[in-house]
C-alpha cells in the first residue's frame, strides 16, 4: 500500500511531497513536530491512532513557543490525520509525523514576518529498536535544559549526536544527563527506574520532554498495578543500582533496558514490573482494554 502525505492542503503520495530548498524551517529548525503511532489490531482489522488529541495539544503548545500560526483547530488536525491514515489503507503498525513549520522561502534568523503551514505523512513502521531489551550508555553529550522542551525540529541535534555515539560504541541507545549531572532521558525516550517497588523518573523541572507514553505508563502503573511514580532528580549511580529500568516513547513503546555502561540491570532480563506494564500498554494501544478505549482512535469505518 502506498504511503501518503498531506502538504499544502492536499493529500498526495509520499514520494511526491516536496518543498523548496529555501524553506525557512529547513535551515533554522523553526518547526514543531509530533510522532503518533498507528497500531494495527489484526483481530479487529483496525488501525488505532493512540492518544491523537493529546499529541496535537502538545503540538499546538509548541507552536506558541515558535509563534507559528497554525491554520487548523485541534479537531481539524485530528480529522485530517484520520483521513490521511484511512487513505493510506495500511494494515500494519504505522507512524504519523505531523509538522507545523515556518513555510516562507526566506532566509534569516527570526520568527517574525514568516508564514506558517502544516504537513503530515504516514508510513509503515514496526519496532523502533532491533531488540526486545536495550543496551545503553550514558552519553558524553549533555542535555540542553535551557531550551523550551517542546518537540522543536532544531532541538534534536544533540539527541542525534548522543544516539550515534551510542550506536558507534556497539550499543542501542544513549542516556543523556542534564548540565547539572542528573539523568534526563534517552535520545528519543523518557526513562523510568524501579526503586523499592516504585517507579522513579526525572521531573519536568529537569527540562525533559513531558512524554505522552510517559504519562500513559504513570497512569497505568497507578490505576492497574497500584504502583506510584516518584518524579525527582535521578543521580547517574542510581542507573546501575536500579531494580529495573525501561524507556518509554511513541516510537519505542516500553523498551526494557538490559544494561547501562556495560553493567547489567536485573541480570539483563526483563523485570517483573516492566513486563506487566508492557502487557497492559500493548492491550491498551491495540484497543483491547475497553477501560481506555477513549485513548484509541479507530481509522477504518466499520
Amino acid at each position: 500500500m502506498p504511503a501518503y502525505a498531506y502538504l499544502k492542503k492536499k493529500f498526495i503520495p509520499l514520494g511526491e511531497a516536496k518543498f523548496g530548498v529555501m524553506t525557512n524551517f529547513a535551515h533554522y529548525g523553526t518547526g514543531v513536530f509530533e510522532g503518533i503511532r498507528g497500531n494495527w489490531n489484526k483481530e479487529h482489522k483496525q488501525l488505532y491512532l493512540f492518544r491523537l488529541k493529546e499529541h496535537y495539544e502538545r503540538l499546538m503548545n509548541g507552536c506558541r513557543v515558535l509563534s507559528i500560526d497554525l491554520p487548523y483547530t485541534l479537531d481539524e488536525l485530528c480529522q485530517l490525520t484520520i483521513k490521511l491514515a484511512a487513505k493510506s489503507q495500511l494494515k500494519e503498525d504505522a507512524y504519523v509525523r505531523p509538522v507545523a513549520y515556518k513555510s516562507s522561502e526566506a532566509l534569516g534568523v527570526r520568527l517574525h514576518n514568516l508564514e506558517s503551514d502544516f504537513l503530515s505523512f504516514i508510513f509503515p513502521w514496526g519496532p523502533y529498536f532491533d531488540t526486545d531489551r536495550a543496551r545503553c550508555c550514558v552519553s558524553s553529550w549533555r542535555f540542553p535544559t535551557e531550551i523550551p522542551r517542546a518537540k522543536l525540529t532544531g532541538l534534536y541535534i544533540t539527541n542525534a549526536l548522543a544516539k550515534s555515539e551510542a550506536v558507534g560504541n556497539g550499543l542501542d541507545e544513549a542516556i543523556m544527563l542534564t548540565p547539572g549531572g542528573y539523568v534526563a532521558e534517552g535520545s528519543g525516550e523518557n526513562i523510568f527506574l524501579v526503586v523499592d517497588g516504585k517507579l522513579v523518573t526525572p521531573p519536568a523541572s529537569d527540562g525533559i520532554l513531558i512524554g505522552i507514553t510517559r504519562d500513559t505508563v504513570m497512569k497505568l502503573a497507578k490505576n492497574e498495578l497500584g504502583i506510584e511514580t516518584v518524579e525527582r532528580h535521578v543521580n547517574r549511580i542510581e542507573l546501575y543500582n536500579a531494580e529495573e529500568c525501561f524507556l518509554t516513547g511513541t516510537a519505542a513503546h516500553i523498551t526494557p533496558v538490559a544494561e547501562i555502561d556495560r553493567r547489567k540491570i536485573d541480570g539483563g532480563e526483563i523485570g517483573k514490573v516492566t513486563r506487566k506494564l508492557q502487557k497492559l500498554y500493548s492491550d491498551v494501544i491495540l484497543g483491547k482494554n475497553k477501560k481506555y478505549s477513549d485513548w484509541c482512535t479507530p481509522v477504518y469505518k466499520k
